[in-house]
């Protein structure tokens, strides 16, 4: 299909859809009181996971009070505190915030502990900014500390946008504030708004907005291989390295953001939901496939303008996704749509020995099983395909809460309590296989074959593990009215942000005329 008739096809389901603002949750929603019980066991895998953290996972120097912990260090104490900060607070564990609050009064954020002293913008964005604002906002802005260090950082990061490009690098030298030179991809410059733009909230410095706005609107206005979707790298200067489409990983979080960012600033400028609609409806159109086999629904990816047929843990927050700006926009096809992706998604958690998803996944659609590589698909991959309508490519488990993410969206806008289910599924399997008892350990570890009860663990825990797993599933099954989805956005990393009261249409509700 050419780009003309790809466009022009686009839309349409925005063409004569009613886009006047729907609520985002179901009104009236409670949880059952036989769920409820699952809040108790989670603030305890918290409890136990975060202990072992402390315990075991920084030098007993970092927790004294002189303490300088670098900014990059993604995987150890300085990202876990911050990250880890919101979801004690709506746990309700106020000594264990306040602890976090006073460690990072005393953090150093302009350094890194990277020999090289380089930090990445898109982390220090959505993991550092982010989390410390969100804690700063849902603490009633008592801890006037963590908006000086969200402040502190974004003024590092800013030094990225360099010789008068609207796109950011993404990697900046802390030691003189100089880039690392070299491509970008469409989600670490695309990943900004919601936090810049808290930013600028509370500091009324536009600059943060600006800047953030600028790369966004950017790559919304670069030539794109699916109308909506531009090819993933780049230059800072918008020069495109390639054509790859997709939902997953280096363009998910850019594709997040527009309705969100819609929603959390209701700006007037409809660029941000008229790019994601034109984005969702061109890939209904060009990459929305059904497995040969159970009918599930999948997004592929295009690269070198061919259709691949796989997706990714990553990639399964698009459910959520769709189920958001589809309410937004109040378009039912979008959010029906939506629901099932999460369905075939959490698929892939009930296909697998242990009850947990894979890494990465492909499937057979009507139009073949082409995965961009050139290894054919096994004899144990068809059989495992003919059962389950997908088979692994990747069988790891890296404590991802994508799947998680888009069915906690699902529960709060249908009320079904399938979704509520399916979080039990998790939790349970989680508890059964993620503790770190081969490793000799009290945490909780990675795994790398979902399809084995003995498998090899990795001794690693996340820092998003406390932000998102733990948030996504006790929100699950918390009073809905707590952090409401008519109330607040999330950012990527599960920080959320208070919303002002929603407008009545997003988008323009016109039919944009693409020529090329």
């Amino acid at each position: 299909m050419s780009l003309r008739r790809l466009a022009l096809a686009a839309f349409t389901l925005s063409a004569g859809v009613s886009v006047r603002a729907g609520t985002v949750q179901k009104a009236g929603l409670t949880v059952p009181s036989n769920y409820t019980s699952q809040l108790d066991t989670l603030k305890s895998i918290f409890n136990v996971t975060y202990s072992a953290y402390q315990q075991y996972a920084c030098p007993h120097d970092e927790l004294q009070p002189d303490s300088k912990v670098g900014i990059d260090d993604i995987m150890g104490w300085g990202a876990t505190i911050v990250d880890a900060l919101d979801t004690m607070w709506i746990m309700g564990f106020t000594d264990l915030f306040e602890q976090g609050v006073n460690q990072v009064s005393e953090t150093n954020f302009n350094v890194t502990t990277d020999d090289g002293n380089l930090a990445s913008v898109f982390d220090a964005t959505i993991r550092y900014i982010g989390g410390l604002l969100s804690a700063y906002e849902l603490s009633d802005q008592k801890y006037p500390v963590l908006l000086e260090k969200a402040k502190n950082i974004a003024d590092n990061m800013a030094y990225a946008w360099v010789d008068g490009n609207a796109i950011p690098y993404n990697g900046i030298f802390l030691s003189n504030y100089s880039i690392q030179d070299g491509f970008t991809n469409v989600a670490q410059a695309g990943t900004l708004l919601l936090e810049w733009g808290t930013l600028t909230k509370y500091t009324k410095n536009d600059t943060y907005q600006k800047l953030a706005e600028e790369a966004t609107l950017k790559l919304a206005s670069l030539p794109a291989p699916i109308p909506g979707i531009p090819g993933q790298l780049l230059y800072p200067n918008g020069s495109n390295i390639d054509d790859l489409v997709t939902w997953g990983s280096g363009t998910d979080s850019y594709l997040e953001y527009l309705p969100k960012w819609a929603r959390l600033s209701n700006t007037n400028d409809t660029t941000y939901a008229d790019t994601w609609l034109m984005a969702v409806d061109s890939s209904i159109e060009a990459l929305l496939k059904r497995s040969t086999v159970d009918n599930w629904l999948y997004l592929a990816d295009y690269a070198n303008k061919t259709i691949q047929h796989v997706s990714s843990h990553l990639a399964c927050f698009h459910g959520g996704n769709w189920i958001l700006g589809g309410k937004l926009l109040n378009n039912d096809t979008i959010v029906n749509y939506g629901l099932e992706l999460v369905d075939a998604c959490f698929n892939t958690y009930r296909s697998t020995t242990t009850g947990i998803g894979p890494e990465s996944f492909a499937y057979i659609s009507s139009d073949g099983n082409y995965t961009g590589s050139s290894d054919p698909i096994t004899s144990n991959q068809t059989d495992f395909y003919n059962e389950n309508g997908f088979y692994i490519t990747n069988a790891a488990y890296y404590q991802r809460p994508e799947v998680l993410e888009s069915n906690f969206y699902a529960w709060r806008a249908t009320g079904d309590t399938k979704y509520l289910d399916n979080a039990v599924w998790a939790i349970e399997a989680f508890q059964k296989y993620l503790p770190a008892s081969s490793l000799g350990g009290v945490g909780w570890a990675c795994i790398t074959d979902v399809m084995s009860t003995d498998s090899p663990q990795w001794n690693d825990q996340a820092a998003y593990f406390f932000a998102e797993v733990m948030k996504y599933l006790y929100l699950t099954f918390d009073d809905p009215n707590n952090i409401s989805l008519d109330e607040y956005v999330f950012n990527t990393e599960c920080h959320p942000f208070k919303a002002p009261p929603a407008k009545s249409q997003y988008g323009s509700g016109k039919v944009i005329n693409m020529t090329n």
